[in-house]
């Protein structure tokens, strides 16, 4: 597509786990939540507005929708400056691979509750302030994707890791812009239904402990995958079992 060996089933697999690791790094502890606050803060609304349906629905979706905007665009950057580094380093994929896949294997074991990182227990938050308007919450958005690291920060490595894999920026930012979806798509979604979302959150947290696990189980895979080599076996496999996927691209 336009000269750029942008998709073929080798990015298939990759793609998955990005979106994946997108969705629980939103259900994460970290993230779940401040979702309400945050929305309710960015929409100029208080809470107990937002809980009885008396802020403006229209308000809280255009924040919603800058504040996504803003994190997509650091993880894009963060997907361009990975894929970036591994075109550089291409002849080192290999080790790079191995190395990447055990630091989040390590990550894994923190998450299942079998090896504590001390520093995953440590938050570091820009300080922004919103306007209330959309480009309040648009830097809102920049500040939570630059600094909400304790629960996002390994998944969001791991998936860097792959992206710096693919040798390809724009490759890599697909996979960061797969992330950013899984991540940003229940924000809007809660946004939308954000009475319904509360009530939803609520009981989420009670569950805390198995997305963890679930977290944890991730990355040991991704690492896993990564040290081995099975992405590429995934691929070859995904060509034999799907041949359409082959003249994707």
């Amino acid at each position: 597509m336009f000269g750029i060996d942008l998709w073929d089933a080798s990015l298939v697999p990759a793609l998955v786990v990005a979106g994946l690791g997108g969705i629980l790094s939103f259900l994460s502890p970290c993230v779940l939540p401040i979702v309400p606050p945050y929305l309710a803060y960015m929409a100029g609304a208080s809470m107990e507005d937002v809980a009885g349906g008396r802020a403006a629905r229209a308000n809280i979706l255009r924040a919603a929708v800058f504040f996504v905007l803003g994190l997509s665009t650091v993880f894009l950057m963060l997907g361009m400056a990975a894929s970036a580094v591994g075109r550089i380093l291409l002849i080192y994929q290999r080790e790079m691979a191995i190395v990447a896949g055990l630091v989040i294997m390590l990550f894994g074991l923190h998450f299942l509750g079998l090896l504590r990182i001390p520093i995953l227990y440590r938050e570091a938050r820009f300080a922004a302030q919103s306007s209330g308007g959309p480009i309040g919450a648009y830097v809102l958005g920049l500040a939570f994707a630059f600094g909400w690291t304790p629960c996002i920060g390994p998944v969001l490595g791991a998936i860097l890791g792959l992206a710096a894999q693919e040798g390809s920026v724009a490759r890599g930012m697909v996979l960061m812009g797969a992330y950013a979806a899984g991540l940003g798509l229940p924000f809007l979604l809660a946004a939308l239904f954000l009475e319904r979302a509360m009530e939803v959150m609520a009981g989420l947290k009670r569950h805390m402990g198995l997305i963890e696990r679930a977290m944890g189980v991730l990355l040991l895979a991704v690492g896993l995958m990564m040290v081995t080599g099975a992405f590429s076996d995934l691929s070859y496999w995904l060509l034999e079992t799907f041949p359409a996927l082959g003249l994707i691209g």
